[in-house]
This record gives structure tokens, C-alpha cells and sequence, in this order.
């Protein structure tokens, strides 16, 4: 059940992730350094009387998710390149979930076209009670239809208070074990389409991160302030190392530190994911607040 104060913090959080997006339109270009565009954009939201519900991701071609720059990133976006911007805001703990992808090479217009159309027909369908797998048949057949693949391990997913993946997954496939209803509740679905094999990957490369509750007893000091200082502002939001950077001697001074957090259960790396056979990859996402008889989209 949606409380009236809930949708208004939800509707707060998805008109400030909105405007942050099509913002991007306008500073994401060729050249442009990456750590620039996720910190104005990060500073907007802050701006707007947001907080980032998780570091602004950037996906360049075959990069799906995960990966935000890092502290003195020298990453900027190349010519002829498909660009994903993933843009999560929340309103005291209450999240929108967003994404766009900007297309630098005519050649990729109908790969960006497809999960951009994909999406558009999610909000069509998307009614109280729909099944997740008939959200999933609608994605890929439209993706299909364009002459690619959806990415099939990769899905939308429910949200809660402070909770960005809350424990049902929408799939961007007809998954037959999927056929549960999207009752009342928060809902992001992201469309990936590729001319790829359809799927991602882990790299080793990890730049997000999320505390995780625990035994904080056995880190030494400098780690515990650490962790009490994130916590405190994030509980356990993602969160990028450029911006803990101040409580650290230097940027490998605070990897140690996220390491030992690691190696101690306090905290989760999030491996950058990439397409499997190297295929460029596009993205589009919306938020979806199920109520008893509509479906407001949030972020639309």
C-alpha cells in the first residue's frame, strides 16, 4: 500500500530524476570527460532537493551497468559511440529509477530505437495486476521486431524504502517462471537491447558499492569511521569512491579500506557487467508506482 506521503515523495524523486535526464541530453557529448558529467549531474540532483539513490552510471557501447567513474578518471565519451545514462534519485529513501541512452553513431540509431520503443510499450500495457512475464514477452518482442536481442540477465526489479532491487525481478524476456502479478508497489523496468549474444558479464572492475549491516567490531578505527560515515549517509544505498575521498589518505588508501570492509561481510562490490560477445548495448528505464486502480509512471 501507497501512502498519500509516499506518492508524493515518489513523484518528487521521479520529476527530479526527469529533469537530471534530460539534462544529460544536453552534456553528454563526444569529448566530454565522464567523472564531469556524473558529478554535475550528481550536484543537480542535490540541487533540485534530491540525493543520488545510487552514483550516476555511464555505459559506453559494450559497458550494460555498474560502472560509475572513479576518483581522477581520465574516461571521456568517444566519437561514434552509444552512451547510457542511469540516473537513480531518492526523497527520503523514496526512489526513482531512470535511464536514456545517447547515440554518437547513425549506424546504432535502430539498436538505440529498439529498447527506446520497447519501453514506450511497457508503459502501454503496464496496468495493476500485470504479470511480470507479460512485461518480459512485451520487451523482447519489441527488441525482436528491431532486429536484436534483449539481454536476458539483466531485469527491471521492484523498489522499497532505501532498497533499490526489493526482491521481484521483471524480466526483459518471456520468462515462463515469471507469470507472478505486479500488485501495489514500486517497480523499475529497463529495456537492454544488443546486437550482441544477449547477454552480460562480470568484469573484475568494481566502482559501486553498498554497505551491508553486520559485526562492525573487528575493523580498525580508521575503517569504523569510514563505515559509520557512509552508513549514516547512505544506510545501504550504492555508493561511489570519488566521494568518500576526503576520509581517506589517498584513492588507494580508501580501496584498502572498502577491501577489508569486503573481506569483513560489511560491504558489497558491484562488478561492472559488459556484453558477453562485446556487443554495443542500449538502455531505457521508468519507474512504475502501482496503485490500487492506475499506474503512475514516475519518471515519465
Amino acid at each position: 500500500m501507497v501512502t498519500d506521503d509516499e506518492l508524493a515523495k515518489l513523484l518528487k524523486a521521479g520529476e527530479i530524476a526527469r529533469r537530471v535526464r534530460e539534462e544529460a541530453h544536453r552534456v553528454v557529448k563526444p569529448g566530454a570527460r565522464l567523472v564531469d558529467v556524473a558529478e554535475y549531474l550528481e550536484r543537480m540532483i542535490r540541487e533540485l532537493g534530491g540525493f543520488p539513490a545510487f552514483p550516476i552510471n555511464i555505459g559506453v557501447n559494450e559497458v550494460a551497468a555498474h560502472y560509475t567513474p572513479v576518483p581522477n578518471d581520465p574516461s571521456v565519451i568517444p566519437d561514434n559511440s552509444v552512451v547510457k545514462i542511469d540516473i537513480g534519485v531518492h526523497v527520503d529513501g523514496y526512489i526513482a529509477d531512470t535511464a536514456t541512452t545517447l547515440c554518437f553513431n547513425p549506424a546504432m540509431e535502430g539498436l538505440v530505437e529498439a529498447a527506446r520503443k520497447a519501453l514506450e510499450r511497457v508503459v502501454e500495457v503496464f496496468k495493476p495486476g500485470v504479470k511480470a512475464s507479460e512485461i518480459g514477452r512485451v520487451v523482447e518482442d519489441t527488441i525482436r521486431s528491431y532486429g536484436f536481442k534483449p539481454i536476458k540477465n539483466l531485469s527491471g526489479h521492484s523498489i522499497s524504502a532505501y532498497t533499490i532491487h526489493a526482491g521481484v525481478s521483471i524480466p526483459n524476456f518471456n520468462d515462463l517462471f515469471a507469470r507472478y502479478k505486479l500488485e501495489q508497489g514500486v517497480y523499475a523496468v529497463e529495456p537492454f537491447a544488443t546486437n550482441g549474444a544477449g547477454l552480460v558479464k562480470d568484469l573484475s572492475l568494481k566502482t559501486i558499492y553498498a554497505l551491508k549491516q553486520g559485526r562492525r567490531g573487528r575493523l580498525p578505527p580508521q575503517a569504523l569511521r569510514l563505515y559509520d560515515q557512509i552508513y549514516g549517509e547512505r544506510k545501504t544505498l550504492p555508493f561511489a569512491e570519488r566521494w568518500y575521498m576526503g576520509l581517506a589518505s589517498s584513492a588507494e588508501g580508501l580501496k584498502g579500506l572498502l577491501a577489508l570492509m569486503e573481506r569483513n561481510n560489511l560491504l558489497t562490490a558491484y562488478p561492472v557487467l559488459v556484453e558477453k560477445d562485446s556487443g554495443v548495448v542500449s538502455q531505457f528505464e521508468h519507474t512504475f508506482i502501482v496503485l490500487d486502480k492506475e499506474v503512475v509512471v514516475s519518471t515519465l
